[in-house]
């Protein structure tokens, strides 16, 4: 986002005394809300790697609780939802890896179902938008792999600009997603493609997941703000219908936060299967996207 937009914005959100002040105190989440059209931005400016890290988790709780009580009937209006990355190519890693192999090497399957469970109540909540009358908007400009696949897969529409790349690559360590891949993608393409995206191991275009129906816009790269912003222009006059489709559609999937922690539990139980060898792949994907991260940064 320009510099100059961004101050616009940042000067239009301190105007909202009734914006919950807690939304600007988060350690890793940066938030802008913009009063017309009543739209809050959210990029995720993590500290460390950009996965979901602990700290990343507790920020999303915190963000989730104070827009469910800030937000909505009778108060602050909201009806777009933005959640985007300021990682340099990166909107989201997915998992903390490095957690992952703590964990399993400890035999610590309590703390990996803790874990899922926490990233299984955030998903649930942005899939009910938080019961707030809104549409939730991923905003993608780099690289989604893992559960920033998976977190992606529970907003209502996905803007990706054209260089942005998708995939699931837990399968070349002898895991799988666990959080939200097999329930949401089953749902949305049929369970034989859900499959065949699981445990592929391939990375997909945005425009491979336009093509699919999972990516609603494309937008050239750079532009992925605008792009949003075209996508809320055209959403306005059509809103209510757009609210009521997801919601009769949702309903229509009957996914119940029980059914993620079911799959979460046999996530980890599988988890504890690992061997050396695959923590060992585990540990040469994280190095990689670590490279990665930080190529980009300095670029």
């Amino acid at each position: 986002m320009p510099f100059s937009e961004e101050s616009e914005m940042l000067a239009e959100s301190a105007l909202h005394a009734t914006v919950p002040q807690g939304l600007y105190e988060l350690t890793e989440l940066d938030v802008l809300y913009e009063q017309n059209p009543a739209t809050l931005w959210t990029f995720m400016n993590p500290e460390q790697r950009p996965s979901f890290t602990p700290g990343m988790l507790l920020d999303f709780e915190a963000w989730q609780d104070l827009i469910e009580g800030g937000f909505g009937a009778d108060r602050l209006p909201l009806r777009y939802l933005v959640l985007g990355s300021r990682a340099p190519d990166v909107f989201c890693f997915g998992g903390d890896l490095d957690l992952f192999q703590r964990l399993i090497r400890e035999r610590n399957r309590d703390g990996l179902v803790e874990y899922g469970h926490r990233c299984c109540r955030i998903l649930d909540r942005n899939i009910r938008t938080l019961d707030i009358p809104m549409l939730t908007i991923g905003l993608v400009q780099g690289a989604a792999l893992g559960g920033g696949f998976e977190a992606l897969l529970s907003f209502d529409y996905i803007v990706a600009e054209r260089q942005s790349t998708f995939g699931l690559p837990e399968i070349m360590f002898g895991l799988y997603p666990g959080m939200g891949a097999h329930a949401l993608l089953s749902r949305k393409l049929g369970s034989a493609m859900a499959d065949r995206i699981i445990v592929s191991n391939e990375t997909y275009t945005a425009a491979q997941l336009h093509e699919m129906g999972l990516v609603d816009v494309l937008a050239e790269p750079g532009d992925g703000v605008n792009a949003v912003r075209d996508f809320i222009k055209k959403s306005e006059r059509r809103h209510a219908g757009l609210v009521g489709a997801r919601r009769a559609t949702k309903q229509v999937w009957q996914l119940e936060l029980a059914e993620l922690n079911r799959i979460t539990e046999m996530w980890a139980d599988t988890a504890l299967q690992l061997r050396e060898q695959d923590l060992k792949v585990m540990s040469r994907l994280v190095a990689a996207q670590a490279r990665l991260a930080e190529r980009t940064a300095a670029a």
